[in-house]
C-alpha cells in the first residue's frame, strides 16, 4: 500500500476515483481544499482520521504534506491497448514515451504537463528510470490519477507497434540534423520521445524516430530540463492543431 500527501494531489486521486483506504487530517487545519476532500471522502465512504502533525511526520517523514496524506492500493498502470484505444477516439491521438527519465522531480512534473496538454497516454521504460513514487506523486500534483501510463520493457519495440497502428515517432535530440520543433507537422497521430536528462534518447531509439526535433538554444547553456522541454514540444502540437 503507498502513500500520498498534499491537498492538491489527495484532491485529485479522490476526483479520479483512485481506490483510496483512509485520509488523515492534521489536527485543526482547515481551507477551501480541505472542505472538498472531506466532503468527496465522506460521499465515498472513506475513513477520514485526524492525527497531531507530529503523527504524520513519522509517517511520511519532513516533507511538506500541508497537513494531509492518503493511503492507497499501489499505483493501477494501463497497458498498450487500453491506450491506443482511448487514444483512437481522438482526430489527432498524441502519446508520450519517457526513455529512462531517472529523476523522479522530472518526472512528476512532466506528467502534470502531460495531463494538462491532453495527452491520451504515457509510455514509461520499465528500467533504468524513476518508479511512481509518493514524490512522483506530489510533483505531479495529482495528474497520475488522471493518465492512462503504461510500463514498457523495450522502446524500440514499443515504436514498431506505434508504427503499425498509424503513429508518427518524433523524438527531441540536440543534433545538428536535427529538426526546428516548430517546422514538424504535428497535424497527425504522434508519439512524442523524450530522452535520460543527461544523455538523451538512446542511439537506436533516436534512428527509429521518423523525426528528430530540438528547441534552438540561444544563450550559453546547451539545454533544457527534460521537463521544460515537455512543456514547450506538447504545447507547440496543441498549438498546430488548435490553430492558436
Amino acid at each position: 500500500m503507498s502513500k500520498i500527501y498534499g491537498r492538491i494531489p489527495v484532491l485529485e486521486a479522490l476526483k479520479s476515483g483512485t481506490n483510496i483506504q483512509a485520509i488523515y487530517l492534521a489536527n485543526g487545519v482547515k481551507g477551501e481544499i480541505i472542505t472538498e476532500i472531506s466532503n468527496i471522502a465522506k460521499q465515498r465512504n472513506i475513513k477520514i482520521s485526524s492525527v497531531y502533525p507530529s503523527k504524520i511526520e513519522e509517517v511520511l517523514g519532513r516533507v511538506n504534506s500541508q497537513g494531509v496524506y492518503a493511503l492507497l492500493q499501489d499505483f493501477s498502470f494501463s497497458n498498450y491497448d487500453q491506450i491506443i484505444k482511448k487514444a483512437k477516439t481522438k482526430k489527432y491521438p498524441l502519446v508520450l514515451i519517457l526513455d529512462s527519465i531517472q529523476d523522479p522531480h522530472n518526472l512528476g512534473a512532466i506528467l502534470r504537463t502531460a495531463e494538462a496538454s491532453g495527452v491520451d497516454g504515457v509510455f514509461i521504460t520499465m528500467h533504468n528510470s524513476a518508479k511512481i513514487t509518493e514524490t512522483v506523486e506530489k510533483t505531479s500534483a495529482g495528474a497520475i490519477f488522471h493518465l492512462n501510463i503504461c510500463l514498457v520493457n523495450n522502446v524500440n519495440n514499443l515504436i514498431k507497434d506505434l508504427k503499425k497502428d498509424g503513429f508518427w515517432v518524433c523524438g527531441s535530440m540536440l543534433d545538428d540534423e536535427s529538426k526546428n520543433y516548430t517546422k514538424v507537422d504535428y497535424k497527425t497521430q504522434i508519439a512524442l520521445v523524450l530522452g535520460n536528462e543527461g544523455k538523451g534518447i538512446r542511439k537506436l531509439v533516436s534512428e527509429n524516430c521518423d523525426h528528430l526535433v530540438k528547441i534552438p538554444m540561444l544563450g550559453k547553456i546547451e539545454s533544457l530540463n527534460v521537463s521544460v522541454s515537455a512543456g514547450i514540444l506538447l504545447f507547440e502540437v496543441i498549438r498546430q492543431r488548435e490553430n492558436f
